[in-house]
């Protein structure tokens, strides 16, 4: 018997069926162990030497790949075919090897596709492992797992709140800081068009300034209103006669077929997929034999798929789709990963797989493969100059005509926003107006002159940063590597150095300080040359070129003494270092010049940052006589007493402060101080705390008035868990803080009735109160409803319910989209027939008792 080992269950199903009764096919899941989470798992002192221990939730599945290997003559490493598969068959060779269940003889395949013709051929190809692959692995894994392990004390000892720093995740967060700055720092520039609208042979066209008073007009020469309308009453007076037409031929290649980099970037704008949301439907394809594997950074692909696609391009067009000479590509990477196929699918005959998403992305893939082999776009640009008399003011006017599709009639490149440029308004000046369609013109033309319109528009800033135009960035600089992008980019959100906001990424404030901190005393380790540079190090460890060791120690020898430099420093020193390099963030220059550090509730203090037990903040230097504080970068309300309290004004009863400081249970406020101070937690449905809001919620509870019935008072207040109404030692609860100071007596009586008969429920049947009321169903008639019910929220139609899916946003909830659900619902609902009648319980037959004894005398 033969043991094959693949990464997931369903390769393991697909692969057992195409090998037959003589193999075993088991899965390993992914990565079967990796090095501890704890100090000195990767010892630099001694060779770099690594501990590995294996996960816990992956013991009965190594125990049944060793209890199969025990019984196997042969074992085959089919694992995916990168580094990270090279790792996962590595690691699962030395598990075994310790058990004791290696068998004498050990191969590794790698198959591109999950195809039953390239399985079979890769199994006649068998190999050793790659060592090279396996060291480059290793000193990736040592290299993120030192950083993170050396950095992330400095961390938490010098900048408090700061969660971790990683390798390469910290470079990425450092562009779309970096591009933060920009934005912040951009100062928009006034310019002005002018366009006249023109007709010649009864087609109307535009065409714009290029010469005016003698001097080329670029994008920014007209800078204010004047000379913008001097310039168009030249235009309207002047008469145009066409001086030259230029025509010249272009044409436009396809795009080499995805890698894993750019299928991100387009599935990112085209289909507005996250980079981990592409990367899971990608898998699934891929083990589902759609697609050739999707974690390459190769563009070309076998000769047998590129004649496969130009036959499917003839069956599909004509000949004349088909290029004379098949289209080659070459990668510009030079690491190990290249040799792999680019991104195509499996069987150009395919042009549909799978449903919704995947179905999407297959349908992105099939294009992009089969456009790359089809014939180049043919156009025709021209380019029209018109002079007015003088020769001191021209016009020009540019169109395209497409004279054969090619590649286009199937597929499109998406464009990612240009850095910098000057917005909507002006890219329609600044010449991107090249499709568009002109009428025959020769020299000497007079076109007529239907009106002439002078625009103003201002320089926009450079656009955020989006998944695609991000990744595009990190594969610009060499940082990273395409396997690696989306769990960059995770990590970057879960930790909330960064927020998603209509795709795009925007700094937060902690994102802000870490960077901070690492630029000004880690600057080497967060620079994109030094970054960049280490991965091509890493790469040469991949194509055999360098010594992983040797790669490791050089990092180490400088690193390590860095951050003991770090530790070694106050952490009231590091905080006023990173109050110099963050001025411009935190003080910015007032519109009024007066002094940006100046207190605004002492008048004589001056702010600097100051750090806490639980994060950074603002305070003035008269501390504590000025209490005035600004919170910095503690995102969530956590942090404790130690980031200062925030005035929110005085009692104008008391004429005391109130106060907003954060304890060990989440923010507070607080009026006066000591033993007599009042205080009241703040609630998380509170939008924005001000004064009057801060005296509401130390005022409860509230006494909404005597109970009609039994005189007793009712009051409303906001206790351990929530809202709640108390009446006589009976209680109910409400909905939302806003409800504790709004509840009437009417509505309160009638809540504790409720509480009281359903113990604080609605009763059972009861009428809930819809959270919205959407429409009308278009088929069943019924009222489509949002609710709320016990296990979340739902739609219904009266007669079907529909529980909302984790990822819907009940607000943003619409008709079609509660149609859909219940629609789906319903559909997924078992067929309604009679029931069946309870069966009928046996009754136990009655054991009848046993005859008595009649004594008998002898």
């Amino acid at each position: 018997m033969q043991l094959v080992i693949v990464e997931s269950p369903a390769k393991a199903k697909t692969i057992e069926k195409y090998l037959g009764k003589d193999f075993r096919v088991l899965a390993s899941y992914g990565h079967v162990r990796d090095l501890p989470p704890r100090d000195g798992s990767v010892k630099p002192d001694d060779g770099f030497a690594m501990e590995w221990e294996n996960y816990a939730d992956k013991a009965k599945q190594l125990k049944a790949i060793a209890d199969e290997a025990k019984k196997a003559d042969r074992l085959i490493l089919a694992t995916d075919p990168d580094r990270e598969g090279e790792a996962i068959s590595w690691h699962v060779q030395e598990v075994l090897a310790k058990r004791k269940a290696l068998p004498a003889k050990v191969d590794r395949v790698t198959f591109n596709a999950i195809t039953k013709a390239a399985v079979m051929q890769a199994m006649e190809q068998p190999r050793e492992l790659d060592t090279d692959l396996i060291d480059a692995y290793r000193a990736r894994r040592a290299l993120d797992y030192l950083v993170g392990f050396t950095l992330s004390p400095v961390l938490w000892r010098k900048l408090p709140g700061a969660k971790s720093a990683g390798r390469v995740q910290s470079v990425a967060l450092r562009l779309i800081v970096e591009r933060e700055r920009e934005i912040e720092g951009f100062r928009p520039q006034e310019y002005w068009s002018v366009i006249a609208d023109m007709e010649a042979d009864g087609t109307r066209f535009q065409a714009r300034l290029s010469r005016f008073e003698g001097g080329k007009v670029e994008r920014l020469s007209i800078g204010n209103e004047g000379t913008a309308l001097r310039a168009k009453k030249a235009v309207e007076d002047g008469r145009f006669t066409v001086v030259s037409v230029e025509t010249k031929p272009a044409t436009r290649n396809p795009p080499p077929p995805f890698t894993t980099s750019t299928l991100q970037q387009e599935a990112a704008r085209k289909l507005g997929f996250s980079a981990s949301h592409t990367m899971r439907i990608a898998q699934a394809l891929y083990e589902d034999g759609a697609i050739t594997y999707m974690r390459t950074d190769g563009v070309q692909m076998d000769g047998s798929a590129i004649h496969d696609a130009r036959r499917a391009i003839a069956a599909r067009y004509d000949a004349g789709y088909v290029p004379d000479k098949p289209r080659q590509y070459q990668a510009k990477a030079k690491n190990a990963q290249e040799a792999h196929e680019a991104i195509r699918p499996t069987d150009f005959g395919r042009d549909r797989a799978g449903s919704g998403d995947h179905a999407k992305l297959y349908d992105l893939i099939f294009k992009r493969a089969l456009a790359s082999q089809m014939a180049s776009a043919r156009m025709e640009r021209t380019a029209v100059e018109l002079e007015d008399g003088t020769g001191q003011t021209a016009l020009r006017a540019t169109g395209q005509v497409v004279l054969f599709p090619g590649y286009l009639a199937l597929y499109e490149e998406g464009r990612d926003d240009p850095v910098g440029g000057s917005g909507k308004n002006a890219d329609a000046v600044d010449g991107d107006d090249d499709g568009r369609r002109l009428p025959l013109m020769r020299e000497g033309d007079a076109p007529a002159k239907l009106g002439v319109n002078a625009e103003q528009h201002f320089t926009q800033p450079p656009p955020r940063f989006s998944e695609a135009s991000l990744v595009k960035r990190l594969e610009e600089l060499g940082i990273g590597r395409p396997s690696t992008y989306a769990s960059i980019i995770q990590v970057l959100k879960d930790r909330a150095y960064v927020r998603v906001e209509k795709n795009r990424f925007f700094a937060e404030e902690s994102g802000r300080l870490l960077t901070a901190f690492l630029e000004r005393f880690f600057e080497k380790y967060v620079s994109y040359d030094f970054t960049a540079g280490l991965e091509e190090e890493l790469d040469d460890v991949s194509g055999g070129r360098a010594q992983w060791q040797a790669v490791l120690d050089a990092f180490w020898r400088d690193f390590r003494p860095r951050t003991d430099e770090v530790m070694e420093q106050k952490p009231s020193d590091i905080t006023a270092e990173l109050d110099k390099f963050l001025e411009p963030y935190l003080f910015p220059q007032k519109a009024d010049g007066g002094d940006p550090r100046q207190c605004p509730a002492c008048g004589d203090g001056r702010l600097a940052l100051r750090g806490g037990r639980y994060g950074a903040f603002v305070a003035c230097s008269n501390y504590p006589e000025c209490k005035f504080t600004r919170r910095f970068a503690q995102p969530g309300g956590e942090a404790g007493e130690d980031a200062g309290p925030e005035t929110l004004g005085n009692d104008p009863e008391s004429g005391l402060p109130v106060e907003r400081k954060s304890g060990r249970f989440g923010p507070y406020i607080q009026l006066g101080e000591g033993k007599e101070a009042k205080r009241a937690s703040i609630p998380k449905d509170v939008p924005e705390l001000d004064l009057e809001t801060a005296l509401k919620l130390l005022s409860l509870p509230r006494t909404i008035g005597a109970h009609p019935e039994s005189g007793e008072p009712i009051t409303a207040s906001i206790g351990r868990y929530g809202p709640y109404l108390a009446h006589n030692g009976k209680y109910a609860r409400l909905s939302s803080t806003a409800e504790v100071f709004e509840t009437g007596m009417n509505a309160a009586v009638v809540k504790l009735a409720e509480a009281a008969a359903g113990g604080g429920r609605p009763q059972r049947g009861a009428a809930r109160e819809p959270l919205k009321t959407l429409g009308t169903h278009p088929v069943s008639g019924g009222e489509v409803k949002l609710m709320e019910g016990r296990y979340g929220a739902y739609v219904t139609d009266g007669t079907t319910n529909a529980t909302l899916p984790k990822t819907a946003d009940k607000d943003a909830m619409t008709l079609e989209e509660a149609v859909a659900l219940i629609d789906a619902r319903a559909a997924a609902a078992p067929a309604k027939g009679k029931k069946k009648a309870p069966a009928k319980k046996k009754v136990a037959a009655k054991k009848k008792a046993p005859a008595k004894k009649v004594a008998t005398t002898t």
